[in-house]
């Protein structure tokens, strides 16, 4: 809040001016405000101070978004100054330099695609956590074989996860696919095409999903029961926007690691901004959380050989996750115009491309930084206990029985669902050839081996 001696006078620099110093930037509002106010009005505002940072900072936004050159001469020598104030807004930490405006640009996208994250107090708090270096300190106390496992586990919880969150029962094969396309991601460069391959691992059969980027509308809701007229959560891209929609994700990836943005903000605004997008006809809830793991994977964050397995995380926080989701789709549902076709789909009549472009992911980024906590916190840690329980178990138990290892895991999950004993239909069946005197003792083994 601010007092009023601080309000801005009633013209239209006085109160960019405000907002720029006060409020950081909102690309969706200026390239609207671009598109109907006059190219002479801000020329007027530029040359009025033309080496004023304001000044400067509008002239470039104006001329990077619409493509359209203003009639200003050279500022002279000036210092260069940011276009995104790095202390309101996450920005690249190595910009590129424009010399005509004498400004860095720092925005972490292109005119095709740049969400904006605010420099919250959450996510400050969450970035001085410096997760990286815990997850490997934490790996660094723990024997590399227990390591290798618990990240092997990890990766598979989150390709079944993952699946999970759509209502889908993967087989083992189909699971076992997508974990491999999660391990590689961030070792090849995105690209459509790239896309197009995972939506192929993602679908596995594809006789009745078309692949590739989809022909027509989309949404994600219901259809009313009576008149199929759909009923949207969120009305997706329009078709005839998505290859360059598209063409800015990747652009947004490349420019975000090689100008250092928080490899979190990078998750969140591409995984978020994907999905918003909703590029394909399915398979892209499980695209958006795998670009999760690029992002991260990319800038090294997470430790060589781990995954941490945010949809684990994401499954565990459903209702969350959901509101982060409609913080932007709901707010935006009445502005898109909209009507049903024939097959029940729909069709957008009015110019959206601008907002699946330009929106705040300050709240996306805070939910990605909360999943990657608690997979340190948590998940990783977790793993490694029981894997360190369940050795001592069977360390102890192969001086009673010699046991194949199947028959061991078996053992264990029946002891583990029955509070440490195991059931009476248990021993009549699967481990009949044990006397009571063995499973007594391994029911003691089990008590010790797992006690927190």
């Amino acid at each position: 809040m601010v007092t009023p001696r601080h309000a801005p006078e009633p013209n239209l620099a006085a109160q960019l001016n405000f907002a720029f110093r006060y409020e950081g930037i909102d690309l969706q509002v200026l390239v609207k405000l671009f598109a109907v106010v006059p190219a002479a009005d801000f020329e007027s505002i530029i040359k009025a101070k033309p080496t004023g940072g304001f000044s400067r900072r509008l002239w470039f936004l104006y001329e990077w978004l619409t493509s359209q050159t203003l009639d200003i001469e050279d500022p002279g020598k000036v210092r260069f100054i940011p276009a995104l104030d790095p202390e309101q807004q996450f920005a690249l930490a190595k910009g590129d330099l424009s010399s005509r405006h004498k400004v860095v640009n720092n925005l972490p996208g292109t005119p095709r695609f740049c969400p904006l994250v605010r420099r919250s107090s959450v996510l400050q708090n969450y970035a001085s956590l410096d997760l990286p270096v815990r997850a490997a300190q934490a790996m660094g106390k723990v024997r590399p074989d227990i390591m290798a496992r618990a990240a092997a586990f990890l990766l598979l919880n989150d390709s079944k996860s993952s699946f999970a969150i759509e209502g889908e029962r993967p087989s083992g094969p189909r699971a076992a696919r997508w974990g491999q396309a999660i391990a590689q991601a961030g070792s090849r460069p995105l690209s459509v095409g790239e896309f197009n391959r995972l939506q192929h691992i993602v679908i596995g059969d594809a006789r009745f999903v078309r692949l590739g980027l989809r022909h027509e509308g989309g949404f994600v809701g219901t259809h009313d029961r009576e008149t199929n007229m759909p009923v949207p959560d969120h009305v997706s891209a329009s078709s005839e926007d998505l290859e360059t929609l598209m063409e800015g994700v990747v652009a947004f990836s490349a420019r975000a690691l090689a100008g250092a943005l928080d490899p979190v903000v990078a998750a969140a605004s591409l995984a978020f901004g994907f999905v918003y997008i909703h590029p394909y006809v399915d398979g892209n809830g499980r695209l958006h959380r795998w670009l999760i793991h690029h992002a991260l994977a990319q800038a090294n964050y997470s430790p060589p050989g781990l995954v941490f397995p945010v949809s684990a995380a994401i499954l565990r926080n459903l209702d969350d996750y959901r509101r982060v989701l409609e913080s932007y789709s709901a707010p935006l549902l009445p502005f898109i115009e909209w009507r049903k076709t024939d097959s029940g789909n729909v069709e957008v009549l009015n110019d959206t491309v601008d907002y699946y472009r330009f929106f705040d992911a300050t709240a996306h980024t805070a939910f990605v930084y909360g999943c990657v906590l608690k997979t340190v916190e948590e998940d990783l840690p977790e793993e490694v206990w029981f894997l360190q329980a369940f050795d001592r178990f069977n360390t102890v138990l192969q001086d009673i029985v010699d046991m194949p290892m199947a028959q061991v895991e078996l053992l264990e999950k029946f002891l583990a669902q029955n509070e440490g004993h195991l059931a009476k239909r248990r021993r009549e069946n699967e481990f009949k050839a044990l006397t009571d005197e063995e499973i007594a003792r391994i029911e003691a083994i089990y008590s010790d081996a797992f006690a927190r």
